[in-house]
């Protein structure tokens, strides 16, 4: 089995807790569809150790083969709203802090 890659040894612990409560919701999601670990591992063209880990929330195991699970409970639309721009608040406060600095900076021209 390859390494793991760095990245998944340090992930922020907030990160770790929201992958494990998105495997819960789709094992949760499976269950109530009333699908077995093997139908669903076939539909999502996974072997089920691979579903298992992804309903543990394993950060390993790609991130298509979870939007497909999304896609699969029709939830996949809500994905890119995730990411969206006017969510970005880092962005924003930098934009923000960017006005702020030139504002300075005009009116220590103009005096």
């Amino acid at each position: 089995m390859p390494k793991a890659p760095d990245a998944l040894a340090t992930l922020p612990p907030a990160a770790v807790v929201a992958l494990k409560k998105l495997g819960e919701n789709l094992a949760i999601a499976r269950s109530r569809r009333r699908e077995s670990q093997r139908v669903w591992a076939k539909r999502l063209g996974v072997s089920v150790p691979t579903l298992i880990r992804m309903e543990r929330g394993d950060p390993a195991v790609r991130v298509g083969i979870y939007v497909t699970a999304l896609w699969m409970m029709g939830r996949v639309k809500a994905l890119p709203e995730l990411a969206a721009p006017e969510h970005d608040r880092g962005a924003l406060e930098l934009v923000v802090r960017e006005a702020v600095d030139r504002r300075a900076r005009r009116r220590r021209s103009h005096v």
